[in-house]
């Protein structure tokens, strides 16, 4: 049965089910397992899930454990309308219901990524390894009012587990096949100061050859390496007003392939393995620190303040033309960046029935690019012998952005059911180009929502919200020295329910995008010089479903779907640049459907449970990436499997588990070959270019809390 015909039909039974769940509200099951309670921090408070009026999806880290979660992009196959693609430990290309896509780091993202609330201005982060934590949560939709500019897709909250009061530790090792996957992580959380003063480090190690060759350089063309260290203090002034200090360090390295693609003939030509004349490979260092203040003032406000600075340090070397002759060899590249945040807010209870939020925020971010290439003009030209016509190329670009906000929000309760809640944000944003002038924004970002709870554990809503991203700057020789920013109108409708015996929760939401300046596909001058623009409006409407039903303490039933119907309505802006529109009214890489559906047994064996898990995630058909005017390359949807089967008794646990058990083929990233066809190659050094998803894996993972 196809994939999306069983995820729309399951959803149609949960539904159905809620509908009787709700009429026959007064019953409950005494043998039945109620589904846990989730608490977030979508509006900037600590919140049950199922209040809060916003499209969000909390998966925890117990999840992300199971179904061998290792980089924060791969949350996207549990989370419906968020779609994330990676070529490359250096990118990702991320969008959510087909809004923010961000094809090109240089590109500020379009889905904000923050580590424990705290920005990360590239989409290099999502290529983070995921240490310690606690949840993700993923928040669909413009989140601007709360969470800043960047954020008109929506945003990715990632929360690490806090220190707590008492000893704790907990240690894992994973180890499968084929290709040298091993995982081993650690952490120790406990009290330095009984009372006052309490800590927490973690630490992780992850390696894995992959499952692609270079048949002609040697060695794995795309391995994976990354090591990450992290710390927390928390100390607490013993006072009868709260007053909580907050402090945090990070270190994370991430090693691996850079663009390493493959030739193809076609985007069902599967081939993993690739023939390089070099292998293409990179190495990240990302470290930071941030402190984070909460004063109660008063009974009834609490200030938060937030100092941080992060950074990053990227080098890259390989083959730029993806062959086996060495015409463009990018013999170095450089990519630094330093970040500095600071936010102050005020949450106020004015009354049992309304609440403010105020705050103010400022980011500045330096980033410097610096690529080293040789290009042999006697090979691409067919004029002479390799080496003989080599021209060295050199670009330098260094870019400061500087953001500053104001935003503040309100929560009144009309009734004791009824909430309205709005809110703005107004940003400034301007980015300076050593040479080249700046670029600015000045941007207004509004939200309102109004819930009705009909019950505790049942909440319906409508919200509008306006979200913007800010433009850029391109390398010299481009036709636009600079882009300017995209925004989208968001108008949604949701409904949360949580049925009495708190057996079932079913949450969906429906939406209509209406987006304007749309950054999408990026295009090359006839110089080779790489191209980012707006390409002009689009339309994108869909729905969502998302439920967990646990009829008793032995199954479990959890599903997710999104059909996004997200289509350019109006390229011209793409067209005044370039002077050719698109061949496709489809936003890249984005597929109409998407769903996951995992089914969980746990029953008693001995003293300890069993646990079994099966996941299903599929992603529809989608286009690829091509310079054409008229032909794009359509990629075919597919189905990866996991499973997982777990042992735990006292505080261990073992696994064995498999990840794309049926061995899919599909490609994550493909370019057709209009690419090379413009890089002026002769007809025999012309393809299509793909990378593709990891084969099957079989392990073994090792667990213990103590």
């Amino acid at each position: 049965m196809h994939f999306k015909l069983l995820l729309a039909t399951s959803a149609a039974a949960v539904a159905l089910t809620a509908g009787a769940a709700s009429a026959q509200s007064d019953q409950s099951d005494p043998g039945a397992s109620q589904v846990d309670d989730v608490v977030v921090t979508a509006r900037k408070r600590e919140e049950r899930l199922q209040d809060v009026p916003i499209a969000v999806t909390a998966v925890s880290g117990e999840t992300l454990e199971r179904e061998q979660i290792n980089l924060v992009k791969d949350v996207a196959a549990l989370t419906p309308g968020l779609n994330i693609s990676s070529d490359a430990v250096g990118r990702a290309f991320i969008s959510i219901r087909g809004v923010g896509t961000t094809l090109i780091d240089t590109v500020q993202p379009g889905v904000g990524i923050f580590i424990d609330g705290i920005y990360q201005p590239n989409t290099s982060y999502l290529n983070s390894p995921v240490v310690d934590v606690e949840r993700i949560e993923v928040l669909r939709g413009p989140q601007g009012t709360l969470f800043g500019n960047n954020t008109l897709g929506g945003a990715i909250n990632v929360v690490t587990r806090a220190p707590t009061d008492e000893f704790q530790g907990r240690a894992t090792a994973t180890y499968a096949g084929p290709d040298n996957y091993q995982t081993y992580g650690a952490s120790i959380s406990g009290p330095i100061i009984e009372g006052s003063l309490r800590g927490r480090l973690a630490a992780s190690y992850h390696t894995q050859d992959g499952f692609s060759e270079n048949t002609l350089a040697g060695g794995n063309a795309r391995p994976l390496e990354t090591q990450s260290v992290n710390g927390t203090l928390i100390w607490e002034v013993p006072q009868a007003q709260r007053t909580e200090l907050s402090l945090n360090a990070y270190f994370n390295r991430v090693t691996g392939s850079q663009t390493a693609y493959s030739r193809a003939t076609g985007p069902t030509d599967y081939v993993q393995d690739t023939r390089l004349n070099r292998n293409s490979t990179a190495q990240y260092d990302y470290a930071g620190v941030s402190a984070k203040l909460v004063v109660d003032l008063d009974a009834r406000t609490t200030m938060t303040g937030i100092l941080a600075y992060d950074s990053k340090e990227g080098q890259a070397s390989g083959d730029g033309d993806f062959g086996p002759v060495p015409i463009i060899n990018v013999v170095s590249g450089h990519n630094d960046r330093e970040t500095y945040t600071g936010e102050v807010r005020f949450d106020t209870a004015w009354s049992d029935r309304f609440s403010t939020l105020i705050g103010v925020f400022a980011n500045e971010s330096t980033s410097t690019d610096d690529v080293s290439r040789t290009i042999d003009l006697g090979l691409l030209l067919g004029i002479a012998p390799g080496g003989a016509v080599v021209v060295p190329s050199v670009t330098t670009q260094t870019d400061e952005l500087q953001s500053q906000a104001i935003y503040a929000n309100a929560f009144y309760d009309l009734t004791d059911t009824l909430e309205l809640s709005a809110g703005i944000r107004f940003d400034h944003q301007e980015v300076n180009v050593t040479g080249r002038g700046e670029y600015t924004a000045d941007e207004w970002q509004p939200r309102v929502t109004l819930a009705q709870h009909w019950t505790p554990n049942h909440t319906s809503y409508a919200s509008i919200a306006r979200g913007f991203r800010g433009g850029g700057a391109n390398t010299p020789g481009a036709p636009n020295p600079f882009w300017q920013g995209d925004s989208v109108w968001t108008y949604e409708i949701g409904d949360k329910f949580t049925n009495d015996s708190r057996t079932l929760t079913v949450n969906t939401a429906v939406y209509y995008n209406d987006y304007s300046h749309y950054i999408g596909q990026n295009s090359l001058t006839p110089a080779l010089v790489a191209v980012n623009l707006n390409t002009g409006d689009v339309e994108a409407y869909g729905v969502e479903v998302e439920g967990v039903w646990t009829p008793n303490e032995t199954f479990q039933l959890r599903a997710g779907g999104t059909y996004n119907h997200a289509r350019i309505t109006d390229d011209s802006e793409y067209r005044a640049v370039i002077g050719t529109g698109l061949a496709t009214d489809r936003i890249l890489f984005q597929p109409d459907w998407q769903g996951f559906l995992t089914a969980s047994l746990t029953y008693p064996v001995g003293s300890g449970e069993l646990r079994t898990d099966l996941t299903a995630s599929y992603k529809g058909e989608r286009v690829g990436s091509s310079l054409s005017p008229t032909f794009a390359p359509t990629l075919d949807g597919y189905t990866v499997l996991n499973a997982n089967v777990a042992y735990q008794w006292d505080n261990y646990t073992v696994a064995v588990f498999a990840t794309n058990l049926l061995d899919e083929d599909y490609y994550d990233s493909y370019l057709d070959k209009s690419l090379l066809g413009a890089f002026g190659f002769p007809a025999a050094a012309v393809s299509d270019l793909g990378i593709m998803g990891d084969g099957r894996r079989v392990g073994l993972r090792l667990n213990a809390r103590f």
